[in-house]
């Protein structure tokens, strides 16, 4: 028999969403039951079932070693709780317990293909103002998206969902005018911030899709904040989709994030040596750092050079140079009388060609009075160090 499966969410005071995360539950045991695994779940905060109760139930009936899976799209440590402190406490209370823990939800293909489900499904709704004339036809270049997600105080958590809002209209709304981000709360834009963004970009219709798991307090406070700016704004269709909500395809992605912690790609509450398994090989948002090639004798000979100019660059900056004796050099000593009667004379007012306004500060054309904003000295070329 597999080890369990424990879905993790964060705790709500919305009865509709513990009744939703209850139903995905037990859509999970009969995806489930076939394998055969036992499917558990619980919240951090907030909401019943406890983590811990939920634990202590799968402990009491034999079970030492679960699959942790995060119901959360972004994996915002501060949103959903500290999952690994909460899981050490409970290692405390029960010293048998091992646990993997899988990745979260997001961003998944399939969880990008939901999205484009929900967008559909408001896209194809009647208004739902009806009037006497019949609705004008809005083309896709007039319909933009606003994404909205959670919002975080973590920079990161947020950027992410900027990310998601970038793939999700390249790869399923790439025929609509724009794909904006707004957030319920913690950060900027807002819901009304995104939807104005729209409005201006020359948006006829606008659709708010939530970046939510289940229905709740923070849709309901999406809809609230879409519709009181379009109580304001009687010219723009604005229309709100549904949540992923509780379905097969959330499934789908809950169960690989399952197998893949099963096969050793998650974060495991053991150490890797006393477990046996094939680690799966996870794709890093970033390529690794190149090793550093072998420079040889000649690239040896090379750095000692560097280091030695150095040195000498460095002595000379600690030390007072001396003054030059011009006696020591073969040249003549000129004095400033015949530096002034070698110097040629200075054109003319107006007689300045358009090739000598090169690297003048200050004038456009020839002849122009020089601007206020102009610089005292010469004009720095890129890639050229000033003398001044």
């Amino acid at each position: 028999m597999k080890p369990p499966l424990l879905l993790i969410g964060h705790g709500t005071h919305d009865e509709t969403g513990v009744a939703e995360f209850g139903r995905f539950v037990h859509r999970l045991r009969c995806r489930l039951d076939g394998l055969p695994a036992e499917v558990s779940g619980g919240f951090i905060t907030n909401a019943r079932p406890p983590l811990g109760d939920s634990i202590a139930s799968l402990v009491a009936r034999g079970h030492h070693h679960l699959i942790a899976v995060p119901l959360s799209l972004t994996g915002d440590r501060r949103a959903l709780g500290d999952i690994p402190g909460t899981m050490a406490l409970e290692q405390e209370r029960h010293p048998t317990l091992e646990y993997d823990l899988g990745r979260p939800l997001g961003p998944d293909p399939r969880v990008l293909k939901l999205l484009a489900e929900r967008l559909a499904d408001a896209r194809a709704e009647m208004p739902r103002f009806v009037t006497d004339e019949p609705p004008a036809e809005i083309a896709p270049g007039e319909t933009a998206v606003v994404l909205v997600g959670h919002g975080s105080t973590d920079p990161a958590v947020n950027a992410e969902v900027h990310r998601v809002s970038r793939l999700f209209w390249e790869t399923h709304a790439a025929d609509l005018l724009t794909v904006e981000t707004a957030y319920v709360s913690h950060t900027r834009p807002g819901v009304p911030g995104g939807l104005e963004r729209c409005r201006r970009l020359g948006a006829k219709r606008v659709i708010v899709l939530p970046y939510v798991l289940f229905a709740g307090a923070v849709l309901e406070r999406i809809w609230a904040q879409a519709l009181a700016y379009g109580a304001n704004h009687e010219g723009l269709d604005i229309r709100c989709a549904e949540v992923i909500g509780d379905c097969e395809g959330l499934a789908d992605v809950v169960i690989e994030r399952y197998e893949e912690a099963l096969a050793g790609g998650g974060q495991s509450s053991s150490p890797a040596a006393s477990r046996s398994s094939t680690v799966l090989p996870l794709t890093r948002p970033f390529p690794t750092r190149r090793a550093e090639p072998d420079v040889g004798p000649a690239g040896e000979a090379d750095a000692g050079l560097v280091t030695a100019i150095a040195a000498r660059l460095t002595m000379a900056r600690d030390t007072d140079p001396e003054p030059l004796d011009p006696e020591q050099f073969d040249v003549d000593v000129l004095d400033m009388e015949t530096l002034e009667a070698e110097m040629p004379e200075p054109e003319a007012e107006g007689e300045i060609e358009a090739d000598s306004m090169i690297g003048v500060a200050g004038r456009g054309e020839a002849g122009e009075e020089p601007r206020d904003d102009a610089p005292d000295g010469p004009l720095a070329q890129p890639g050229v160090a000033s003398a001044v």
